[in-house]
């Protein structure tokens, strides 16, 4: 072999390998969350690994207000969509904190004069803290790729994508970046994962069955971030939840899933250079 050739092999050999890995950690991760789905689907009893058979379902009630809610959410979308100027204040985050506070704390207080044990219906005291880590952590890990997957394809058919350089310069500028990372890391996951997963997903199930659950509490998640490059992306994400929910039978895995996930997508978005080949 020539040198000059030799030398062109060797600069496309980590190339081909990168593609190599990439393909088998997509494939692994469709195998990982195709095999949860299977165990998911083979419980005969229709619950949660570990939950206890005697746990009551939500019912008429229940649907109710969860209709409600859905309606409260698409109006809020449609509020968005008209005026997409994102709007980073003091008073807005607040604001949107207070209202996301009260809904959750109606839905519980309404579920205990239901006679609901919370605690029990997700699983909050099922598994440990670090066992709910730790799980959440290695279902993202393997989340990743059909996320990333599906952020390549969208991008392909419809152009664009997140408007990166403008967030990046968000970071650089803004006072109240500590209470955006809190609220994405600490405060958004539990809001979101008890409203679209716990409350919103338990009763879609309920009434039309885990996989059209799964469909609308996550086409629900991914439209309430009313950001349309990333809506796909978003679905996706949310499918990974409500599946990483149904299979653990804790919402703390949810939880802690997308507290990672904003974690890294911050650090991603703040420090892009720590990611750049």
């Amino acid at each position: 072999m020539r040198p000059d050739s030799l030398f062109a092999a060797i600069g496309v050999a980590p190339n081909f390998i990168f593609v190599v890995l990439s393909l088998l950690y997509f494939v692994v991760s469709a195998y990982v969350y195709i095999s949860l789905i299977h165990q998911i689907s083979a419980r005969a009893d229709g619950k949660p690994f570990g939950a206890d058979t005697g746990t009551r379902t939500f019912g008429l009630p229940e649907a109710i207000l969860s209709a409600v809610l859905i309606v409260f959410l698409l109006l809020n979308i449609g509020a968005s969509i008209s005026h997409p100027a994102i709007d980073f204040s003091t008073r807005n985050l607040l604001g949107n904190f207070l209202l996301m506070v009260f809904l959750v704390l109606f839905i519980v207080i309404f579920l205990q004069l239901r006679g609901f044990d919370v605690g029990a219906l997700g699983g909050f005291l099922r598994i440990s803290f670090f066992r709910a880590l730790s799980t959440g952590a290695v279902l993202l890990f393997f989340a990743y790729p059909l996320i990333l997957s599906s952020d390549v394809i969208t991008q392909r058919l419809f152009g664009g994508g997140s408007n990166r350089q403008s967030i990046v310069e968000f970071f650089s500028t803004i006072d109240q970046r500590i209470m955006i990372i809190i609220f994405a890391i600490a405060v958004a996951p539990v809001i979101e994962e008890f409203l679209f997963r716990f409350f919103l997903y338990n009763v879609l199930k309920r009434y039309f069955g885990r996989l059209l659950g799964v469909m609308v509490s996550a086409l629900l998640f991914a439209a309430a971030h009313a950001h349309f490059p990333s809506f796909v992306p978003l679905f996706v994400l949310g499918s990974c939840f409500a599946i990483a929910y149904e299979w653990s039978g804790s919402i703390l895995v949810a939880m802690t899933m997308h507290s990672l996930f904003n974690s890294l997508t911050l650090t991603a978005l703040a420090f892009p250079e720590i990611f750049s080949p």
